[in-house]
């Protein structure tokens, strides 16, 4: 008897999802068992392992971008991951630190590099993203003030920051919760008028920022649509959608902004917690 070929595995080359994974009896066949705990371990190690700060300050000294490094009310660690509370506030010394707290409308956009739940995804890839950022809308005549570099940071110690700044928008570059296919993804949270207080709902979000899903200059490109928008309409969050001209997918796990590439999520309406 003629076995007929699997109709699912030509679909496992189009993404990174566990399908088409074959079985040994009732079982997944030993080597998929395999894979799926090391996905799991690889997880579990970009949660715990601590984001090296010093690689992303010094990218950005190389490229002369200004920066200032902050820490949030997280003592530590543990403390990070058990109470994410503290994570969304600056501590006392870091909020006299923040250089000559500028007047409202000084700045333009406030850049926050956070280590958020995967150190490797800041290592990796926020002070590129950062750069290109800056490079682009400075270019454009956006002022752009000092890039905070902030340890145990969550996504809502963009907000504080962005008012102690003074400034119009801010974007928080930080490294997601790991998923099993994704260790290394990095997010970037956007807002307008940031102050304390400020609601997921207030914020966009674009996701899965890495070579193997949006790489860096096509979420460049998507974020500074955005942001401009959101300067054009002063509002973010629900009240702005992405409706930036859809372009064409270059390749697997490689779209170009508005592309919906098998490796892309969709820019959020309301940010994910992280």
């Amino acid at each position: 008897m003629t076995s007929l070929p699997d109709p699912w595995h030509p679909l496992r080359a189009l993404t990174a999802a566990r399908i088409a994974l074959g079985r040994s009896g009732s079982s997944l066949p030993t080597s998929a068992h395999l894979d799926f705990q090391l996905a799991h371990a690889r997880a579990r190690d970009a949660v715990h392992h601590p984001a090296d700060l010093d690689v992303v300050a010094a990218a950005l000294d190389a490229v002369s971008l200004d920066h200032v490094r902050l820490t949030s009310r997280c003592i530590d660690a543990a403390a990070y991951l058990k109470r994410p509370v503290l994570g969304r506030r600056l501590d006392d010394a870091s909020r006299a630190a923040v250089p000559g707290v500028r007047r409202e409308g000084e700045w333009d956009l406030s850049i926050v590099v956070a280590d958020g739940l995967s150190g490797f995804a800041v290592e990796r890839h926020a002070a590129a993203l950062a750069t290109a950022l800056a490079r682009r809308l400075g270019s454009e005549g956006w002022r752009i003030a000092p890039i905070a570099v902030v340890r145990h940071g969550r996504v809502a110690v963009g907000d504080e920051i962005g008012e102690l700044f003074g400034a119009s928008l801010v974007v928080v570059l930080l490294g997601e919760r790991p998923g099993l296919s994704a260790p290394d993804s990095l997010g970037a949270y956007l807002t307008w008028a940031p102050r304390v207080g400020r609601t997921d709902a207030e914020r966009n979000c674009v996701s899965n920022i890495r070579p193997e899903g949006l790489p860096i200059p096509a979420a460049a490109d998507k974020l500074c649509w955005l942001l401009r928008e959101a300067r054009r309409r002063r509002g973010s969050g629900v009240a702005l959608k992405d409706e930036a001209p859809a372009g064409p997918i270059v390749g697997p796990g490689h779209p170009m902004p508005g592309g919906t590439g098998p490796e892309q999520q969709p820019v959020a309406d309301q940010a994910r917690h992280c």
